[in-house]
């Protein structure tokens, strides 16, 4: 159940024989430009405070991302990673039959499984480059009481409206949805789009710092939800789970970087761009299938020659690690996701892919 997520730099480096700071990761879905400027340093200089026990319920980080959000501090959790909620949502909820947009991210489906919940997937299709259609959800909605929805999508990159997003949840009260934003920093249309600030009362928001900020091994996300489901949440939740460094790095982020758009706006122009240029130095590799990504990943479909593991396998001999996506319920064996790194990078990636292809 923890095996095939992005990111086992670990396994490579041992199966090729060098050190994990030789392998170049282009399988975890982390920010490109680094760690947030100032972080590393911040971190160093607050690193005697994991002497003493953080804050037991991280009451000021939450009143810190209260503010910025501009939501009542009841409505929010800290946790450790979005992982955390996404694993209590059952016991807090009492799940009984959920329903997953997919192909997606794969712990929906393992916590549905973890705890004998019946669960169904609604596809969206190759054909329309794995858009969603709304009015295809509805259709699966009798009966259900959870509906588990990545928005950006990981790993396909679609983006839905916030206002079909808004519709879809309104036509169903009795239902409860789970809007996983960790990818939505990445994009441009972030405060178009994000539903932090609803106050329907079926609506949960999954917010990550791992993905924007790169610092995933931090663990640290957070749940926006009614009152009421916090409550229900906090039921299960365990105390210190977000760590004093974790709680550290939260409080500069939120104080020093997003206090204005600099960073963000840096990220999401750079993936802009990058997108783009990949795209460019591809299009003449007719082996290889990019689709549309408002994300800092896009999935690729290898149309000949190669399955998924193979062109995984020949890359990694490169000391390079993709993503293979054919464990991804609803893709198969000739997917593979790439994340944007340096410029340098991606540049040279796509030459290898090209050389590969040739």
């Amino acid at each position: 159940m923890i095996r095939g997520h992005g990111g086992n730099i670990y396994d490579l480096a041992r199966n090729i024989g060098c050190s994990p700071d030789d392998i170049i990761d282009m399988s975890s879905n982390t920010n490109p430009l680094g760690p947030a400027p100032g972080l590393i340093e911040y971190l160093r200089e607050n690193l005697e405070k994991v002497f003493a026990f953080p804050e037991v319920d991280s009451k000021k980080l939450i009143e810190a991302f209260s503010n910025y959000h501009k939501i009542r501090e009841d409505r929010v959790l800290a946790g450790n990673g979005t992982t955390q909620f996404i694993f209590t949502l059952p016991l807090a909820l009492g799940t009984k039959k959920a329903l997953i947009l997919g192909p997606t991210y794969a712990d929906y489906g393992d916590v549905c499984q973890m705890y004998k919940i019946d669960y169904e997937y609604v596809m969206t299709k190759e054909a329309n480059l794995f858009q969603p259609n709304i009015m295809d959800i509805s259709g699966y909605l009798v009966g259900t009481d959870t509906v588990f929805i990545c928005n950006p999508n990981n790993p396909t990159g679609n983006l839905i409206a916030r206002k079909d997003l808004i519709k879809l949840c309104e036509a169903y009260p009795g239902t409860r949805f789970l809007i996983d934003e960790s990818y939505l920093p990445f994009t441009d249309q972030y405060d178009e789009t994000t539903v932090i600030q609803t106050d329907l009362s079926n609506v949960m928001v999954l917010h990550s710092f791992s993905k924007i900020f790169r610092i995933p091994g931090l663990r640290l996300g957070f749940l926006i939800a009614s009152q009421k489901i916090v409550e229900q949440f906090r039921c299960f939740y365990q105390p210190w789970c977000v760590n004093s460094v974790a709680q550290i790095a939260g409080h500069y982020l939120l104080d020093h970087v997003l206090g204005d758009d600099t960073f963000l706006n840096e990220t999401q122009s750079f993936v802009t761009k990058e997108k783009h240029l990949l795209a460019e130095r591809l299009k003449n590799t007719k082996a290889l299938k990019l689709f549309p990504s408002m994300t800092s990943f896009v999935l690729i479909k290898i149309k000949e020659r190669f399955d998924a593991k193979q062109l995984c396998s020949i890359m990694a001999n490169n000391r390079v690690l993709l993503r293979d996506c054919s464990n991804f319920k609803g893709l198969s064996n000739r997917f593979v996701r790439i994340t944007l790194r340096s410029q340098e990078i991606n540049a040279m990636v796509a030459d290898k892919l090209r050389d590969i292809f040739a």
